[in-house]
């Protein structure tokens, strides 16, 4: 594990301070029947945590994941499971209920947190950056690229129909 100051590790807890160095932790742990949970990095973290607070009106106790480091979450999850043995990844996303929903977003290419869907084994609706170009100012470029707050509270309607149709 990696190296905390002293007087910190201790006041986060050793689950998540081994969680924050594999790459991955819950900002708010989803609820034991979540419908959704929106797992974000990078600089959409804004757009990620409007879209969280606007879906709390309409779906109880979501989840909201981070990771500040998708690199080391999957450097993680390959070594646990070349030993046979549950990553961070995995046991943080147990949390999840079955058939929960789960929307992945990112300033990156949108593949680079999909495969969280397939750790949970949940529906995932993966938003991210898939062609560059671009120019213009945040909210713009946010909205040309489908990583907005709108964008995000699209995806999770539709993550949450896509959950739903699975679980009929």
């Amino acid at each position: 594990m990696g190296q905390w100051p002293r007087d910190l590790r201790p006041r986060l807890g050793a689950d998540l301070a081994e969680a924050i160095v594999a790459g991955a932790y819950w900002l708010r742990e989803p609820g034991p029947d979540a419908e959704l949970t929106i797992a974000y990095c990078g600089a959409v973290a804004p757009e990620a945590l409007a879209a969280y607070q606007a879906v709390t009106e309409d779906i109880p106790k979501p989840g909201s994941w981070r990771s500040p480091r998708p690199d080391r979450l999957h450097r993680d999850w390959r070594a646990y499971r070349a030993r046979g043995e549950i990553g961070v990844a995995e046991r943080l996303l147990a949390r999840l209920r079955l058939g929960a929903a789960l929307v992945t977003v990112g300033d990156f290419h949108p593949a680079t947190l999909s495969r969280l869907g397939a750790v949970a084994g949940t529906a995932v609706v993966p938003l991210g950056v898939d062609r560059f170009g671009q120019s213009g100012d945040i909210p713009d470029l946010f909205r040309a690229y489908g990583i907005d707050t709108e964008a995000i509270l699209d995806a999770a309607a539709r993550a949450c129909l896509t959950a739903l149709r699975g679980s009929a």
